[in-house]
Protein backbone atom coordinates (compact mmCIF):
# COMPACT_ATOMS: atom_id res chain seq x y z
CA UNK A 1 0.00 0.00 0.00
CA UNK A 2 1.69 3.07 -0.83
CA UNK A 3 1.21 5.53 1.91
CA UNK A 4 1.63 9.03 0.65
CA UNK A 5 1.38 10.62 4.05
CA UNK A 6 0.79 14.29 4.40
CA UNK A 7 -0.96 14.61 1.09
CA UNK A 8 -3.67 16.03 3.18
CA UNK A 9 -1.92 16.55 6.56
CA UNK A 10 -3.41 16.49 10.23
CA UNK A 11 -6.75 15.82 12.02
CA UNK A 12 -8.40 17.58 14.96
CA UNK A 13 -11.52 19.42 14.00
CA UNK A 14 -13.70 21.37 16.40
CA UNK A 15 -17.34 20.37 16.66
CA UNK A 16 -19.30 22.44 14.17
CA UNK A 17 -16.24 23.43 12.16
CA UNK A 18 -17.37 21.31 9.24
CA UNK A 19 -20.47 23.45 8.82
CA UNK A 20 -18.37 26.29 7.44
CA UNK A 21 -16.90 24.18 4.64
CA UNK A 22 -18.90 23.74 1.47
CA UNK A 23 -19.72 20.10 0.68
CA UNK A 24 -18.54 18.98 -2.77
CA UNK A 25 -21.23 18.65 -5.37
CA UNK A 26 -22.27 15.43 -7.07
CA UNK A 27 -24.03 12.68 -5.21
CA UNK A 28 -24.13 14.53 -1.90
CA UNK A 29 -24.12 12.20 1.07
CA UNK A 30 -26.59 9.73 -0.33
CA UNK A 31 -25.32 6.17 -0.44
CA UNK A 32 -24.89 4.68 -3.90
CA UNK A 33 -25.13 0.93 -3.49
CA UNK A 34 -23.59 -1.42 -6.00
CA UNK A 35 -26.06 -3.51 -7.97
CA UNK A 36 -25.58 -7.28 -8.16
CA UNK A 37 -23.15 -8.41 -10.81
CA UNK A 38 -24.67 -9.70 -14.03
CA UNK A 39 -23.24 -12.40 -16.30
CA UNK A 40 -20.26 -11.10 -18.23
CA UNK A 41 -19.60 -11.87 -21.89
CA UNK A 42 -16.57 -14.01 -22.80
CA UNK A 43 -13.29 -12.15 -22.45
CA UNK A 44 -10.97 -11.68 -25.42
CA UNK A 45 -7.57 -13.34 -24.99
CA UNK A 46 -4.77 -11.03 -23.91
CA UNK A 47 -2.61 -9.84 -26.81
CA UNK A 48 0.96 -9.52 -25.60
CA UNK A 49 3.51 -7.10 -26.95
CA UNK A 50 6.54 -5.04 -26.01
CA UNK A 51 6.24 -2.87 -22.92
CA UNK A 52 6.58 0.93 -23.08
CA UNK A 53 10.03 2.21 -22.30
CA UNK A 54 10.48 3.69 -18.84
CA UNK A 55 12.88 6.63 -18.65
CA UNK A 56 16.06 5.75 -16.80
CA UNK A 57 15.32 2.04 -16.66
CA UNK A 58 16.87 -0.72 -18.74
CA UNK A 59 14.50 -2.69 -20.92
CA UNK A 60 13.82 -6.24 -19.73
CA UNK A 61 13.36 -8.30 -22.88
CA UNK A 62 11.48 -10.96 -20.89
CA UNK A 63 8.76 -8.51 -19.86
CA UNK A 64 5.61 -8.36 -22.00
CA UNK A 65 2.58 -6.07 -21.70
CA UNK A 66 -1.11 -6.19 -22.57
CA UNK A 67 -4.46 -4.68 -21.60
CA UNK A 68 -7.71 -6.35 -20.60
CA UNK A 69 -11.06 -4.70 -21.25
CA UNK A 70 -13.42 -4.92 -18.26
CA UNK A 71 -16.94 -3.59 -17.59
CA UNK A 72 -17.08 -0.29 -15.74
CA UNK A 73 -20.24 -1.50 -14.01
CA UNK A 74 -20.63 -5.24 -13.50
CA UNK A 75 -24.40 -4.85 -13.14
CA UNK A 76 -24.39 -3.59 -16.76
CA UNK A 77 -21.63 -5.65 -18.38
CA UNK A 78 -22.59 -4.64 -21.92
CA UNK A 79 -22.26 -0.95 -21.10
CA UNK A 80 -19.20 1.24 -20.86
CA UNK A 81 -15.84 -0.50 -20.47
CA UNK A 82 -12.42 0.50 -19.15
CA UNK A 83 -8.97 -1.04 -19.54
CA UNK A 84 -6.72 -2.73 -16.99
CA UNK A 85 -2.99 -2.86 -17.77
CA UNK A 86 -1.09 -6.10 -17.15
CA UNK A 87 2.41 -7.43 -17.74
CA UNK A 88 4.14 -10.76 -17.42
CA UNK A 89 7.34 -12.71 -17.32
CA UNK A 90 6.59 -16.12 -18.76
CA UNK A 91 7.45 -19.44 -17.18
CA UNK A 92 10.78 -20.81 -18.33
CA UNK A 93 9.75 -24.43 -18.53
CA UNK A 94 8.77 -25.73 -21.95
CA UNK A 95 6.92 -28.77 -20.60
CA UNK A 96 3.23 -28.19 -19.98
CA UNK A 97 3.28 -30.86 -17.27
CA UNK A 98 5.78 -28.77 -15.27
CA UNK A 99 3.95 -25.47 -15.69
CA UNK A 100 2.00 -24.29 -12.64
CA UNK A 101 -0.02 -21.60 -14.40
CA UNK A 102 -0.30 -17.88 -13.65
CA UNK A 103 0.79 -16.23 -10.41
CA UNK A 104 -0.85 -12.83 -10.14
CA UNK A 105 0.70 -10.30 -7.76
CA UNK A 106 -0.50 -7.16 -6.01
CA UNK A 107 1.66 -4.87 -3.83
CA UNK A 108 -1.11 -3.14 -1.90
CA UNK A 109 -2.40 0.37 -1.63
CA UNK A 110 -5.13 0.53 -2.79
CA UNK A 111 -3.58 2.54 -5.56
CA UNK A 112 -0.31 0.70 -6.10
CA UNK A 113 0.94 -0.59 -9.44
CA UNK A 114 1.30 -4.36 -9.58
CA UNK A 115 3.20 -4.09 -12.85
CA UNK A 116 6.01 -2.39 -10.90
CA UNK A 117 6.50 -5.56 -8.85
CA UNK A 118 6.64 -8.24 -11.57
CA UNK A 119 10.38 -8.25 -12.18
CA UNK A 120 11.15 -8.22 -8.48
CA UNK A 121 8.97 -11.24 -7.72
CA UNK A 122 10.23 -13.13 -10.75
CA UNK A 123 13.84 -12.54 -9.65
CA UNK A 124 13.15 -13.35 -6.00
CA UNK A 125 11.33 -16.65 -6.27
CA UNK A 126 13.66 -19.63 -5.76
CA UNK A 127 14.78 -22.04 -8.43
CA UNK A 128 12.25 -24.75 -9.01
CA UNK A 129 9.38 -22.30 -8.55
CA UNK A 130 9.92 -19.23 -10.71
CA UNK A 131 10.53 -21.32 -13.86
CA UNK A 132 7.08 -22.88 -13.54
CA UNK A 133 4.88 -19.80 -13.22
CA UNK A 134 3.90 -16.98 -15.50
CA UNK A 135 4.38 -14.00 -13.17
CA UNK A 136 1.55 -11.54 -13.87
CA UNK A 137 1.47 -7.96 -12.60
CA UNK A 138 -1.59 -5.75 -13.00
CA UNK A 139 -2.53 -2.14 -12.38
CA UNK A 140 -6.00 -2.14 -10.79
CA UNK A 141 -8.68 0.03 -12.34
CA UNK A 142 -7.71 3.70 -12.18
CA UNK A 143 -4.03 3.00 -11.50
CA UNK A 144 -0.86 3.67 -13.51
CA UNK A 145 -1.03 2.17 -16.98
CA UNK A 146 -4.72 1.33 -16.78
CA UNK A 147 -7.15 3.51 -18.72
CA UNK A 148 -8.31 5.84 -17.36
CA UNK A 149 -5.62 6.65 -14.79
CA UNK A 150 -7.15 8.79 -12.08
CA UNK A 151 -5.74 12.22 -11.13
CA UNK A 152 -7.62 14.81 -9.11
CA UNK A 153 -5.24 17.76 -8.65
CA UNK A 154 -2.03 19.28 -9.96
CA UNK A 155 0.66 17.56 -7.86
CA UNK A 156 3.09 20.46 -8.22
CA UNK A 157 0.59 22.70 -6.44
CA UNK A 158 -0.90 20.18 -4.02
CA UNK A 159 2.43 18.93 -2.70
CA UNK A 160 4.30 22.22 -2.68
CA UNK A 161 6.62 22.13 0.34
CA UNK A 162 6.65 23.02 3.11
CA UNK A 163 3.00 22.23 3.74
CA UNK A 164 1.02 23.20 6.80
CA UNK A 165 1.83 21.23 9.94
CA UNK A 166 -0.35 18.13 10.12
CA UNK A 167 -0.90 18.76 13.83
CA UNK A 168 -3.18 21.80 14.11
CA UNK A 169 -2.26 24.62 16.45
CA UNK A 170 -5.68 26.15 17.00
CA UNK A 171 -9.02 26.49 15.23
CA UNK A 172 -7.66 28.46 12.27
CA UNK A 173 -5.20 25.66 11.44
CA UNK A 174 -8.01 23.12 11.68
CA UNK A 175 -10.15 25.18 9.33
CA UNK A 176 -7.44 25.28 6.67
CA UNK A 177 -6.72 21.55 6.96
CA UNK A 178 -10.40 20.72 6.76
CA UNK A 179 -10.89 22.92 3.71
CA UNK A 180 -7.94 21.19 2.03
CA UNK A 181 -9.54 17.79 2.53
CA UNK A 182 -12.91 18.98 1.23
CA UNK A 183 -11.25 20.60 -1.79
CA UNK A 184 -9.50 17.37 -2.76
CA UNK A 185 -12.72 15.36 -2.49
CA UNK A 186 -14.60 17.96 -4.51
CA UNK A 187 -11.98 18.00 -7.24
CA UNK A 188 -12.17 14.20 -7.57
CA UNK A 189 -15.95 14.43 -7.83
CA UNK A 190 -15.85 17.13 -10.51
CA UNK A 191 -13.41 15.19 -12.67
CA UNK A 192 -14.55 11.61 -12.12
CA UNK A 193 -18.27 11.53 -11.30
CA UNK A 194 -18.80 8.66 -13.75
CA UNK A 195 -15.96 6.56 -12.35
CA UNK A 196 -16.12 7.03 -8.57
CA UNK A 197 -19.17 4.78 -7.90
CA UNK A 198 -17.31 1.86 -9.48
CA UNK A 199 -13.92 2.07 -7.76
CA UNK A 200 -14.29 -0.64 -5.14
CA UNK A 201 -12.33 -3.64 -3.97
CA UNK A 202 -15.18 -5.87 -5.12
CA UNK A 203 -14.95 -4.54 -8.67
CA UNK A 204 -11.15 -4.87 -8.59
CA UNK A 205 -11.63 -8.53 -7.62
CA UNK A 206 -14.04 -9.00 -10.51
CA UNK A 207 -11.46 -7.38 -12.80
CA UNK A 208 -9.00 -9.94 -11.47
CA UNK A 209 -11.28 -12.70 -12.71
CA UNK A 210 -11.51 -11.01 -16.10
CA UNK A 211 -7.72 -11.09 -16.22
CA UNK A 212 -7.83 -14.80 -15.38
CA UNK A 213 -10.17 -15.37 -18.31
CA UNK A 214 -8.03 -13.27 -20.67
CA UNK A 215 -5.04 -15.41 -19.71
CA UNK A 216 -6.96 -18.55 -20.62
CA UNK A 217 -6.57 -20.00 -17.12
CA UNK A 218 -9.26 -22.01 -15.33
CA UNK A 219 -7.62 -21.17 -12.00
CA UNK A 220 -5.01 -18.68 -10.87
CA UNK A 221 -2.51 -18.41 -8.06
CA UNK A 222 -2.20 -15.12 -6.21
CA UNK A 223 0.41 -13.39 -4.05
CA UNK A 224 -0.81 -10.21 -2.37
CA UNK A 225 0.93 -7.85 0.04
CA UNK A 226 -0.74 -5.47 2.50
CA UNK A 227 -4.03 -4.19 0.97
CA UNK A 228 -3.39 -6.85 -1.66
CA UNK A 229 -4.28 -9.43 1.02
CA UNK A 230 -7.73 -7.90 1.32
CA UNK A 231 -8.15 -7.88 -2.46
CA UNK A 232 -7.06 -11.54 -2.54
CA UNK A 233 -9.45 -12.47 0.26
CA UNK A 234 -12.34 -10.77 -1.54
CA UNK A 235 -11.45 -12.63 -4.74
CA UNK A 236 -11.32 -15.92 -2.85
CA UNK A 237 -14.72 -15.16 -1.32
CA UNK A 238 -16.33 -14.38 -4.68
CA UNK A 239 -14.52 -17.01 -6.79
CA UNK A 240 -13.28 -19.80 -4.50
CA UNK A 241 -13.34 -22.43 -7.24
CA UNK A 242 -10.97 -20.34 -9.38
CA UNK A 243 -8.12 -20.22 -6.86
CA UNK A 244 -5.18 -22.61 -7.16
CA UNK A 245 -2.80 -21.10 -4.58
CA UNK A 246 -3.40 -18.08 -2.36
CA UNK A 247 -0.63 -16.29 -0.43
CA UNK A 248 -1.49 -13.35 1.82
CA UNK A 249 1.49 -11.40 3.18
CA UNK A 250 1.08 -8.63 5.80
CA UNK A 251 -2.59 -9.11 6.35
CA UNK A 252 -5.39 -6.56 6.51
CA UNK A 253 -8.14 -6.93 9.11
CA UNK A 254 -11.25 -7.55 6.95
CA UNK A 255 -13.57 -6.79 9.87
CA UNK A 256 -12.35 -3.17 10.26
CA UNK A 257 -12.79 -1.76 6.75
CA UNK A 258 -11.68 1.06 6.75
CA UNK A 259 -12.14 3.73 9.42
CA UNK A 260 -11.38 1.46 12.38
CA UNK A 261 -8.44 -0.03 10.51
CA UNK A 262 -6.79 3.38 10.32
CA UNK A 263 -7.35 3.99 14.02
CA UNK A 264 -5.59 0.70 14.74
CA UNK A 265 -2.67 1.82 12.57
CA UNK A 266 -2.11 4.88 14.72
CA UNK A 267 -1.25 2.67 17.69
CA UNK A 268 0.75 0.05 15.78
CA UNK A 269 2.89 2.74 14.14
CA UNK A 270 3.44 4.30 17.56
CA UNK A 271 4.79 0.98 18.87
CA UNK A 272 7.05 0.57 15.85
CA UNK A 273 8.28 4.18 16.07
CA UNK A 274 9.23 3.58 19.70
CA UNK A 275 11.14 0.46 18.66
CA UNK A 276 13.08 2.66 16.25
CA UNK A 277 13.78 5.24 18.96
CA UNK A 278 14.82 2.49 21.39
CA UNK A 279 17.25 1.12 18.78
CA UNK A 280 18.75 4.60 18.43
CA UNK A 281 19.13 4.85 22.21
CA UNK A 282 20.94 1.51 22.20
CA UNK A 283 23.45 3.06 19.77
CA UNK A 284 23.93 6.37 21.55
CA UNK A 285 27.68 6.02 21.05
CA UNK A 286 27.10 6.43 17.30
CA UNK A 287 24.16 8.82 17.02
CA UNK A 288 24.28 10.72 20.35
CA UNK A 289 20.54 11.40 20.36
CA UNK A 290 19.82 10.00 23.82
CA UNK A 291 20.53 6.97 25.95
CA UNK A 292 16.91 6.13 26.73
CA UNK A 293 13.58 5.98 24.89
CA UNK A 294 12.42 9.06 26.81
CA UNK A 295 15.45 11.02 25.67
CA UNK A 296 15.22 10.01 22.00
CA UNK A 297 11.49 10.79 22.01
CA UNK A 298 12.27 14.26 23.33
CA UNK A 299 14.95 14.71 20.66
CA UNK A 300 12.58 13.62 17.86
CA UNK A 301 9.73 15.96 18.80
CA UNK A 302 12.18 18.80 19.44
CA UNK A 303 13.43 18.36 15.88
CA UNK A 304 9.88 18.27 14.56
CA UNK A 305 8.96 21.44 16.44
CA UNK A 306 12.05 23.28 15.20
CA UNK A 307 11.22 22.38 11.59
CA UNK A 308 7.81 24.01 12.00
CA UNK A 309 9.37 27.45 12.16
CA UNK A 310 12.65 26.70 10.37
CA UNK A 311 12.07 24.17 7.55
CA UNK A 312 15.25 22.38 6.52
CA UNK A 313 16.40 23.77 3.20
CA UNK A 314 13.20 25.80 3.15
CA UNK A 315 11.20 22.69 2.12
CA UNK A 316 11.24 20.11 4.91
CA UNK A 317 8.80 21.12 7.60
CA UNK A 318 7.08 18.87 10.15
CA UNK A 319 4.63 17.39 7.62
CA UNK A 320 7.47 16.48 5.27
CA UNK A 321 9.28 14.96 8.25
CA UNK A 322 6.16 12.92 9.03
CA UNK A 323 5.97 11.68 5.44
CA UNK A 324 9.61 10.64 5.45
CA UNK A 325 10.02 9.09 8.89
CA UNK A 326 6.83 7.05 8.60
CA UNK A 327 8.81 4.82 6.27
CA UNK A 328 10.92 3.71 9.22
CA UNK A 329 7.80 1.92 10.42
CA UNK A 330 7.84 -0.28 7.34
CA UNK A 331 11.38 -1.60 7.48
CA UNK A 332 14.22 -1.53 10.00
CA UNK A 333 16.69 -1.88 7.13
CA UNK A 334 16.57 1.87 6.66
CA UNK A 335 16.98 2.76 10.35
CA UNK A 336 20.74 3.45 10.09
CA UNK A 337 20.21 5.90 7.21
CA UNK A 338 17.45 7.73 8.98
CA UNK A 339 19.26 7.84 12.33
CA UNK A 340 22.43 9.22 10.73
CA UNK A 341 20.57 11.96 8.87
CA UNK A 342 18.75 12.94 12.06
CA UNK A 343 21.97 12.91 14.06
CA UNK A 344 23.79 15.08 11.51
CA UNK A 345 21.00 17.63 11.67
CA UNK A 346 20.86 17.76 15.47
CA UNK A 347 24.57 17.44 16.24
CA UNK A 348 26.09 19.38 13.35
CA UNK A 349 23.27 21.48 11.88
CA UNK A 350 23.76 19.59 8.60
CA UNK A 351 20.47 19.35 6.68
CA UNK A 352 21.79 17.41 3.68
CA UNK A 353 20.93 13.97 5.07
CA UNK A 354 17.35 14.95 5.92
CA UNK A 355 16.85 16.60 2.56
CA UNK A 356 18.24 13.56 0.72
CA UNK A 357 15.84 11.30 2.63
CA UNK A 358 12.92 13.56 1.83
CA UNK A 359 13.85 13.78 -1.82
CA UNK A 360 14.09 10.00 -2.14
CA UNK A 361 11.35 8.84 0.23
CA UNK A 362 8.97 11.63 1.11
CA UNK A 363 8.66 13.82 -1.97
CA UNK A 364 5.52 13.22 -4.03
CA UNK A 365 4.93 13.40 -7.76
CA UNK A 366 2.19 12.67 -10.31
CA UNK A 367 2.44 8.90 -9.83
CA UNK A 368 2.01 9.39 -6.08
CA UNK A 369 -1.04 11.58 -6.63
CA UNK A 370 -2.55 8.92 -8.87
CA UNK A 371 -2.00 6.34 -6.14
CA UNK A 372 -3.52 8.63 -3.54
CA UNK A 373 -6.58 9.41 -5.67
CA UNK A 374 -7.30 5.71 -6.19
CA UNK A 375 -6.54 4.93 -2.56
CA UNK A 376 -9.22 7.39 -1.45
CA UNK A 377 -11.64 6.39 -4.18
CA UNK A 378 -11.55 2.74 -3.11
CA UNK A 379 -11.45 3.19 0.65
CA UNK A 380 -14.11 5.93 0.72
CA UNK A 381 -16.40 3.84 -1.51
CA UNK A 382 -15.80 0.37 -0.01
CA UNK A 383 -17.40 1.19 3.33
CA UNK A 384 -19.14 3.97 5.22
CA UNK A 385 -17.09 6.65 6.96
CA UNK A 386 -18.25 9.10 9.62
CA UNK A 387 -19.65 12.26 8.05
CA UNK A 388 -19.72 14.21 11.32
CA UNK A 389 -16.42 15.76 12.34
CA UNK A 390 -17.34 15.45 15.98
CA UNK A 391 -16.85 11.67 15.61
CA UNK A 392 -13.47 12.03 13.94
CA UNK A 393 -12.27 14.62 16.40
CA UNK A 394 -13.27 12.63 19.48
CA UNK A 395 -11.48 9.55 18.17
CA UNK A 396 -8.34 11.40 17.10
CA UNK A 397 -7.97 13.44 20.26
CA UNK A 398 -8.13 10.19 22.25
CA UNK A 399 -5.65 8.42 19.96
CA UNK A 400 -3.20 11.32 19.90
CA UNK A 401 -2.75 11.18 23.67
CA UNK A 402 -1.00 7.81 23.42
CA UNK A 403 -0.04 7.68 19.73
CA UNK A 404 1.20 11.14 18.71
CA UNK A 405 3.52 9.93 15.95
CA UNK A 406 0.91 9.16 13.27
CA UNK A 407 -2.58 10.05 14.51
CA UNK A 408 -3.02 13.50 12.94
CA UNK A 409 -1.14 12.80 9.67
CA UNK A 410 -3.09 9.56 9.22
CA UNK A 411 -6.38 11.27 9.94
CA UNK A 412 -5.87 14.01 7.38
CA UNK A 413 -4.63 11.48 4.88
CA UNK A 414 -8.09 9.92 5.05
CA UNK A 415 -10.09 13.07 5.79
CA UNK A 416 -11.46 13.49 2.22
CA UNK A 417 -13.64 10.43 2.94
CA UNK A 418 -15.76 12.68 5.18
CA UNK A 419 -16.62 14.70 2.07
CA UNK A 420 -16.41 12.06 -0.63
CA UNK A 421 -19.01 12.66 -3.37
CA UNK A 422 -20.13 9.02 -3.34
CA UNK A 423 -20.89 7.55 0.04
CA UNK A 424 -19.47 4.25 1.15
CA UNK A 425 -21.23 0.96 0.56
CA UNK A 426 -21.24 -2.40 2.28
CA UNK A 427 -17.95 -4.35 2.24
CA UNK A 428 -17.86 -7.91 0.95
CA UNK A 429 -18.43 -10.42 3.75
CA UNK A 430 -14.99 -12.00 3.54
CA UNK A 431 -14.96 -15.69 4.45
CA UNK A 432 -13.42 -19.01 3.56
CA UNK A 433 -15.20 -21.79 1.69
CA UNK A 434 -15.07 -25.55 1.36
CA UNK A 435 -14.29 -24.95 -2.31
CA UNK A 436 -11.17 -22.96 -1.44
CA UNK A 437 -7.82 -24.78 -1.42
CA UNK A 438 -5.39 -24.40 1.52
CA UNK A 439 -4.19 -20.83 2.04
CA UNK A 440 -0.76 -19.57 3.18
CA UNK A 441 -0.68 -16.47 5.39
CA UNK A 442 2.53 -14.61 6.25
CA UNK A 443 2.68 -11.98 8.96
CA UNK A 444 5.22 -10.09 11.06
CA UNK A 445 4.27 -9.86 14.73
CA UNK A 446 5.16 -6.15 15.07
CA UNK A 447 3.94 -5.07 11.64
CA UNK A 448 2.82 -1.43 11.80
CA UNK A 449 0.72 -0.90 8.62
CA UNK A 450 -1.19 -4.20 9.08
CA UNK A 451 -1.25 -5.04 12.79
CA UNK A 452 -0.97 -8.63 14.00
CA UNK A 453 -4.38 -8.69 15.72
CA UNK A 454 -6.09 -7.94 12.41
CA UNK A 455 -4.18 -10.76 10.73
CA UNK A 456 -5.48 -13.16 13.36
CA UNK A 457 -9.03 -12.11 12.53
CA UNK A 458 -8.43 -12.87 8.87
CA UNK A 459 -6.89 -16.20 9.89
CA UNK A 460 -10.06 -17.21 11.75
CA UNK A 461 -12.17 -16.60 8.63
CA UNK A 462 -10.17 -19.12 6.55
CA UNK A 463 -10.22 -22.54 8.23
CA UNK A 464 -8.02 -24.06 5.49
CA UNK A 465 -5.23 -21.54 6.16
CA UNK A 466 -1.92 -21.81 7.96
CA UNK A 467 -0.09 -18.74 9.23
CA UNK A 468 3.68 -18.32 9.36
CA UNK A 469 4.65 -15.57 11.79
CA UNK A 470 7.89 -13.62 11.43
CA UNK A 471 8.85 -12.46 14.92
CA UNK A 472 10.12 -9.13 13.61
CA UNK A 473 8.32 -5.96 12.57
CA UNK A 474 8.98 -5.42 8.87
CA UNK A 475 6.05 -5.04 6.51
CA UNK A 476 6.15 -7.51 3.64
CA UNK A 477 8.05 -10.58 4.86
CA UNK A 478 8.19 -12.78 1.76
CA UNK A 479 11.26 -12.52 -0.50
CA UNK A 480 12.82 -10.09 1.96
CA UNK A 481 15.71 -12.16 3.30
CA UNK A 482 14.06 -14.38 5.91
CA UNK A 483 14.98 -17.85 4.66
CA UNK A 484 12.57 -19.55 7.05
CA UNK A 485 9.63 -17.60 5.63
CA UNK A 486 10.78 -18.14 2.06
CA UNK A 487 11.09 -21.92 2.56
CA UNK A 488 7.43 -22.05 3.53
CA UNK A 489 6.52 -19.85 0.55
CA UNK A 490 8.50 -21.99 -1.91
CA UNK A 491 7.05 -25.27 -0.62
CA UNK A 492 3.53 -23.93 -0.90
CA UNK A 493 3.92 -22.44 -4.38
CA UNK A 494 5.69 -25.58 -5.59
CA UNK A 495 3.11 -28.18 -4.60
CA UNK A 496 0.67 -26.68 -2.08
CA UNK A 497 2.53 -27.91 0.99
CA UNK A 498 1.66 -26.08 4.21
CA UNK A 499 3.09 -26.49 7.70
CA UNK A 500 1.06 -28.97 9.78
CA UNK A 501 0.11 -26.14 12.09
CA UNK A 502 0.73 -22.41 12.34
CA UNK A 503 4.48 -21.79 12.47
CA UNK A 504 6.96 -19.16 13.63
CA UNK A 505 10.16 -17.86 12.09
CA UNK A 506 12.82 -15.91 13.96
CA UNK A 507 13.17 -12.26 13.00
CA UNK A 508 16.07 -11.10 10.90
CA UNK A 509 18.91 -9.61 12.98
CA UNK A 510 18.48 -5.98 13.95
CA UNK A 511 20.40 -3.59 11.69
CA UNK A 512 23.82 -2.37 12.75
CA UNK A 513 24.76 1.30 12.67
CA UNK A 514 26.72 2.39 9.65
CA UNK A 515 28.11 5.87 9.64
CA UNK A 516 27.45 8.14 6.69
CA UNK A 517 25.29 5.62 4.90
CA UNK A 518 24.17 6.99 1.55
CA UNK A 519 20.43 7.63 1.45
CA UNK A 520 18.75 5.42 -1.08
CA UNK A 521 15.30 4.37 -2.12
CA UNK A 522 13.72 1.73 0.12
CA UNK A 523 14.43 -1.62 -1.56
CA UNK A 524 11.39 -3.48 -2.81
CA UNK A 525 12.39 -6.29 -0.49
CA UNK A 526 11.75 -4.03 2.48
CA UNK A 527 8.11 -3.88 1.56
CA UNK A 528 6.67 -4.60 -1.84
CA UNK A 529 3.57 -2.75 -0.74
CA UNK A 530 5.72 0.24 -0.04
CA UNK A 531 8.02 -0.22 -3.01
CA UNK A 532 5.02 -0.50 -5.29
CA UNK A 533 3.05 2.30 -3.50
CA UNK A 534 5.49 3.82 -1.17
CA UNK A 535 6.19 3.41 -0.84
CA UNK A 536 4.05 2.85 0.72
CA UNK A 537 1.09 3.63 1.73
CA UNK A 538 0.35 0.91 4.25
CA UNK A 539 -1.19 3.59 1.74
CA UNK A 540 -4.12 0.72 4.53
CA UNK A 541 -1.31 0.76 3.33
CA UNK A 542 -0.45 3.47 3.55
CA UNK A 543 -2.87 4.56 4.84
CA UNK A 544 -4.12 1.66 5.58
CA UNK A 545 -2.38 -0.20 3.92
CA UNK A 546 -0.64 1.76 2.58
Amino acid sequence: MKRVLGMVAGMAVLVGLVASVEQPAMAGNAAVEAAPAAPVAPVAPAVWGACPRVTGKAVNAALECATVQVPLDYSRPSGRSIKVAINRIKAKTSRSADRLGALLINPGGPGASGRALTEYVAAGLPDGVRERYDIIGFDPRGVGGSDPAMHCVDPDVFYKAPRQDAVPHGAADEQRLLARAAEYAGSCGERWSWLLPHLTTENAARDLDQIRAALGEKKISYLGFSYGTYLGAVYATLFPNRVKRLVLDSIVDPTAVWYRSNLAQDHSFERRHRQFLTWIAEHHDVYKLGRTLKQTQFAYYAMRDRLRTRPAGGVMGPSELDDTFTLAGYSDRIWPQFAQAWSDYVRQGDTKGLLDLYDKHGKNDADDENGYAVYLAVQCRDARWPREWSTWRTDMVAAHRTAPFLTWPNAWFNAPCAFWPVSGGTPVNVRGSAKLPPVLMLQARDDAPTPYDGALRMRRLFPTARMVVDQGGNHGVALAGNQCVDRHLAAYLRDGTLPKRDAECAALPAPRPAERMAARRVPASASPGLGGLLGVLGLIGLPSLK
